[in-house]
């Protein structure tokens, strides 16, 4: 059964617009694991705009499910990682002007990066992710730098499939079905929403996790966070019957 991972990024943005601790991160994510999430992501950014580099601190005695850290691995972020050592970590190649993740790895052109950041994180016992666009073509490069996973990047298919294109799904299925059969797990991540979340699980049933934020943070603006989190956790269970 895919896992439900909330980023709660955009709740660190409501709080830090008014600054003080309104709305309280901790509280939040302890909270979002009560009503049923099963693991928490925080993607830390070098200028702090959301997630502040004391958060992780803050959250990591309190995060009972799965802890998943996403970010570029620049030397502060890899200090962050390494000392907190959360159960995964997920890189992400942002650009620094970035609003928010565009574009995955080009695992061919940052092989040699890749498998150096990775290997010390693997000897420090984190499991490792990488950011990808569903590209077949990057497969084997991402798993021969000693990945565990991969994360498809799926902003293009929720673009895609809310102008009604289904057939957006099938590089992602492809993509999919090439890290598996190169002994990668799949995660996904990226605009996925109450929308569109149940037919990307139907179609690629393998995916062991979801990290969404955006859209289920907004979707709990009018159904609660309570109701938003076991409405994903029936889609997902309705996508796996």
């Amino acid at each position: 059964m895919t896992k439900l991972s909330v980023n709660i990024n955009k709740i660190a943005t409501i709080r830090n617009a008014r600054g003080g601790n309104t709305p309280n991160l901790v509280e939040a994510a302890i909270k979002i694991q009560d009503f049923g999430g099963q693991g928490i992501t925080i993607h830390p950014r070098p200028d702090e705009r959301h997630i502040r580099y004391q958060d992780v601190y803050d959250l990591k005695p309190i995060v009972t499910t799965e802890f998943n850290i996403e970010g570029k691995p620049i030397d502060s972020f890899m200090e962050l990682v390494l000392d907190s050592k959360p159960e995964q970590v997920t890189l992400v190649p942002d650009a620094e002007d970035a609003i928010t993740s565009n574009a995955g790895w080009d695992t061919i052109k940052h092989f040699d990066y890749l498998t150096d950041v990775i290997k010390t994180f693997k000897d420090a016992g984190i499991r490792t992710s990488i950011f990808l666009d569903p590209n077949p073509a990057l497969i084997e490069s991402a798993a021969k730098t000693g990945a565990d996973r991969i994360e498809l990047y799926t902003e293009e298919f929720a673009t895609q499939y809310g102008l009604g294109n289904l057939e957006a799904i099938n590089p992602y299925k492809e993509t999919a079905k090439l890290a598996i059969e190169n002994g990668l797990a799949v995660n996904a991540g990226h605009d996925l929403s109450l929308d569109n979340i149940e037919y990307f699980i139907r179609e690629i049933p393998t995916i062991a996790e979801v990290s969404i934020g955006h859209a289920l943070i907004s979707e709990a603006l009018y159904l609660g966070l309570e109701n938003t989190i076991q409405a994903y956790l029936r889609k997902i269970e309705l996508a796996n019957l």
